[in-house]
């Protein structure tokens, strides 16, 4: 069984007698919880999933129209960052921090390592905004959009305005990033009884449930909070602090979804581990000490070299080839 967020028909006509085009559903299992995100004000559509998608994949919304959303959030990588450690921007700009995959974005509540953003339609002000990352101003942009008659008729399609605004342009990428839903895979086949785990997974599976669900909940594999998790004895990057200023947040960043991990490589906020083997052996013996540490992690888990390949071998069911490859989601 499906939950369905919302649903629009092209029909106009309940009983109309004409075949109906595509349906365009947001789904997601039953065993997910509700959604943080709703649509609400923004409801969702053929016209503005589309205008979202082209919006999300232009050039344009870069200072020198060299970078698109797309270009540190691909698809092939379950729209994380090409396999570099840090970001790069406009001009070969280097950024700070690894760009973290973006699906799913619909349970969370916070966005951005450090969670310096609250709302799914204001994310995209932080990237585009960004000296390191797109580097241009939203007035530029929108005069960009303006000047191409194509968007106008998409927008006036969408929204009913062909005056492209801040408001729809956001409310637009909402949408397309909202449909970006991970539910498809080996994982997600076995909670619906269609799959079996090998051997290994379940025993990855088990000491998953054991060691790492308190912070990577199932089944989404993140908790919409912020932990340290010990990767450093002096910080660099003070991550959360940044945002509350609270001492206790000094280190700490989001956790991130475990979903699709195999391919969201390099990890963590400066992308320091380029291998899971190495994520693992982090929180097996590299934890570092320091006053924020999250206390579940004041002992290292100690995993022996066959625990490492079966939670190797669980996190591998996490991959969801479907996301990757839908055409719906592409250029």
């Amino acid at each position: 069984m499906k939950r369905i967020i919302y649903f629009l028909s092209i029909s106009v006509l309940l009983f109309s007698c004409k075949k109906k085009e595509t349906e365009y559903l947001i789904t997601y299992p039953d065993y997910f919880p509700q959604p943080h995100y709703n649509f609400t004000n923004n409801d969702f559509s053929k016209a503005r999933f589309e205008l979202g998608r082209k919006i999300f994949h232009d050039t344009r919304l870069s200072s020198d129209n060299s970078i698109s959303c797309a270009t540190c959030h691909a698809q092939v990588h379950a729209f994380a960052d090409h396999g570099v450690s840090l970001s790069s921007g406009v001009n070969g700009t280097l950024g700070t921090r690894n760009s973290p995959a973006i699906f799913n974005m619909i349970w969370s509540k916070h966005f951005n390592w450090d969670g310096g953003v609250n709302h799914l339609e204001i994310f995209p002000f932080a990237p585009i905004t960004n000296p390191l990352e797109m580097n241009e101003d939203i007035s530029n942009v929108l005069q960009k959009l303006n000047s191409d008659s194509e968007y106008k008729k998409m927008f006036q399609n969408a929204y009913g305005n062909s005056e492209i605004t801040d408001q729809l342009l956001y409310r637009a990428l909402a949408v397309f990033m909202g449909a970006l839903i991970s539910a498809d895979s080996k994982y997600d086949k076995m909670r619906k009884g269609k799959a079996t785990f090998t051997s290994s997974e379940e025993r990855g599976y088990n000491l998953f449930k054991q060691n790492c669900n308190s912070c990577h909940n199932e089944p989404l594999f993140h908790n919409n909070d912020f932990a340290n998790n010990g990767l450093d004895e002096q910080f660099e990057d003070f991550g959360r602090y940044l945002i509350t200023l609270n001492e206790s947040d000094k280190g700490k960043f989001k956790v991130p979804t475990l979903r699709n991990i195999e391919l969201t490589y390099p990890y963590m906020h400066d992308g320091r581990f380029q291998t899971l083997s190495q994520v693992i052996n982090h929180y097996s013996e590299g934890i570092k000490q320091s006053s924020t540490l999250h206390p579940l992690l004041s002992q290292p888990f100690q995993f022996s070299v066959q625990e490492k390949q079966d939670l190797t071998a669980f996190l591998r069911t996490l991959t969801d080839y479907t996301l990757t490859s839908k055409f719906e989601f592409s250029e």
